[in-house]
């Protein structure tokens, strides 16, 4: 295990053409490898623009096969590449009635190591998943990479608590969260959960999210992605509110287990008592 973890996380505004957008990210993956990073994370569905704004079935040609799909592909031969565990958050096709909003983790020898499915999903206005999404089946899987243990979460995710801790529970290390969130509805948001998160549950969390207008209705993303260490302080300052960015951050993995030693959650969890948790 790494004792410093230089991690990434890329923001990128919209291009207006698939192709164009893989390859401008695909130039910050490269700049962030020449800053020495190790592992990165893109933004939520990150090779399209973000669709959930409306509801028109167009969109469901944007969904791929994972693992045998061109993006997967491309993206394997730029971990070969730069030598980075990458984290691949896109749209999924299993079938022609099944999608779902995935992400796909690649090791850093450019070998597939499994997928996180979002696995809550809203349904409300400007957010209409449910139209383009099946709820995710995976569990809270953590996956052992190059840089250690990392976890997913997408999104609407970080609103329920129960995630964050499974993942914690688990394993992870650091959890990416990459997200499409829009500046009028979840900013206060976006400034308290995930330190809240990393804090509860003593790890690193890295927050994703895109940036700009993609010329859909309610389109206003704010950037300001940053990670946030096991005490819920952001490393190294937050990214541009309106341009993209390239975040590149050292991660002491001794915090965690100094935080852990001074506040004991883990120790002193009670979940015989919790009865009431999983009642639906």
């Amino acid at each position: 295990m790494h004792d410093v973890v230089r991690a990434a996380l890329v923001q990128a505004e919209w291009t207006g053409d698939r192709e164009s957008m893989m390859d401008k990210q695909i130039t910050y993956a490269r700049q962030a490898a020449a800053q020495g990073a190790q592992v990165l994370c893109f933004q939520e569905i990150f090779n399209s623009p973000y669709f959930c704004t409306v509801q028109d079935p167009s969109f469901y040609d944007w969904a791929e096969p994972i693992p045998d799909g061109e993006t997967v592909r491309r993206m394997q031969d730029l971990a070969k590449e730069t030598s980075m565990v990458l984290v691949v958050p896109m749209y999924e096709r299993v079938d022609e009635g099944t999608f779902y909003n995935t992400a796909v983790v690649i090791d850093a020898d450019g070998s597939f190591l499994g997928i996180y499915r979002k696995t809550h999903i809203p349904q409300v206005e400007g957010f209409w998943e449910k139209f383009y999404f099946r709820p995710g089946n995976t569990g809270f899987p953590v996956f052992d990479t190059a840089v250690g243990k990392i976890g997913v979460y997408i999104c609407y995710d970080r609103h329920f608590p129960e995630g964050w801790r499974e993942l914690g529970l688990n394993g992870a290390r650091i959890v990416f969260n990459p997200s499409a969130t829009t500046r009028g509805h979840s900013k206060y948001l976006w400034e308290l959960e995930q330190p809240a998160a990393a804090v509860a549950n003593q790890y690193f969390v890295g927050a994703i999210n895109r940036v700009g207008s993609e010329g859909l209705e309610d389109t206003d993303y704010y950037g300001t992605s940053y990670f946030v260490d096991p005490r819920g302080q952001i490393v190294g300052g937050t990214a541009s509110d309106t341009a993209d960015e390239v975040v590149v951050r050292d991660l002491d993995m001794g915090e965690i287990e100094r935080a852990r030693r001074h506040w004991a959650f883990y120790r002193d969890r009670r979940p015989e008592v919790y009865t009431g948790i999983a009642r639906p």
